[in-house]
């Protein structure tokens, strides 16, 4: 088992940045964590910061800031992330909670911050060919289609483009993304945590990118004066 580590996942939507947190949290034996997966685990301990923003989640608003680090300081705080280590995935989002998240942490912060870069035309690419079937949430592209006539191998059902995946949806996404992920690229570049990952080709190549790139880091980190980590 190789020893855990403490990373941040960034990516546009259809970089594949879920998937490959998947894969890097089992790599180093660390839980993933995504900012959907803390929200419902909190909400159903009901924690308190969890049925804070529950509460926002229902009225379909933004969960604010000082609510969703405190549900991150809750998950953080258990023995699995505390012990091993985890792989961060959705948050943080803006400067601040990145500022706040190595408040958290303390003195050894992060050991990296992995920028998964593809480019925006094979995103879109990426996105306004996914498919989702209306009935179980199944997911294909068009250049991977269902079997039989875009109904869904698993239960039959209709197999549809969702609003929110036609270009001019994932254009606005993908506009703010850049927004609100500059400020936070520049800070961790500052920390020198920032690794920025070529995202297009295979899973497996650029999961090893993936795993050169953090190891760079932490040797480097390892290597360092006390003063400089």
């Amino acid at each position: 088992m190789t020893s855990g580590v403490r990373l941040l996942v960034l990516g546009k939507q259809g970089a594949g940045k879920g998937t490959q947190a998947v894969r890097i949290a089992r790599h180093y034996g660390v839980p993933h964590i995504s900012t959907g997966d803390m929200f419902r685990a909190a909400a159903a301990a009901r924690t308190q910061f969890g049925l804070k923003a529950k509460e926002f989640m229902k009225r379909g608003e933004l969960v604010p800031d000082d609510i969703v680090i405190g549900v991150v300081a809750e998950r953080l705080a258990k023995d699995d992330a505390v012990d091993d280590g985890f792989v961060l995935d959705g948050f943080p989002r803006t400067r601040m909670q990145a500022e706040e998240l190595q408040r958290l942490l303390g003195p050894g912060g992060l050991d990296a911050a992995v920028d998964i870069d593809v480019p925006t035309d094979v995103v879109l690419r990426r996105l306004s060919g996914r498919r989702v079937c209306r009935t179980c949430g199944a997911t294909y592209h068009v250049e991977k289609p269902p079997k039989v006539d875009w109904l869904c191998d698993r239960d039959g059902g209709d197999v549809v483009q969702r609003e929110d995946d036609k270009p001019e949806a994932i254009g606005r996404r993908l506009e703010l993304y850049e927004q609100e992920t500059g400020p936070l690229l520049d800070f961790y570049e500052g920390l020198g945590l920032l690794v920025i990952v070529d995202g297009v080709g295979e899973l497996d190549d650029v999961f090893n990118r993936i795993l050169d790139a953090v190891e760079t880091v932490r040797q480097f980190r390892l290597s360092a004066p006390r003063g400089q980590r």
